[in-house]
């Protein structure tokens, strides 16, 4: 089954925090996942202000990337089992 994003947050820079419907949740950074626009939408701004971004929810707008909710559970569960190992 496919990973649903409940919650995106920014988290400074090209940072966001994320939450997931099976309760996994932490900060992925994008810097190497953003091109052109897509970075430029980070300069200096929350990207997922209602302001900015016309009420795009924050994983709306992560989609519109190219980042799909499986990537992005997947670099959180890797993170988690890193974090584990240590």
């Amino acid at each position: 089954m496919m990973p649903k994003v409940i919650d995106a947050k920014y988290a400074g820079k090209y940072r966001v925090w994320l939450r997931v419907a099976d309760g996994l949740s932490g900060e992925i950074d994008l810097a190497s996942e953003l091109w052109g626009g897509d970075v430029r939408a980070f300069e200096g701004r929350d990207p997922f202000c209602a302001t900015a971004h016309r009420s795009r929810t924050g994983y709306d707008r992560m989609a519109q990337w190219g980042l799909s909710p499986q990537w992005l559970h997947d670099q959180l569960k890797a993170q988690k089992n890193a974090a584990a190992a240590v």
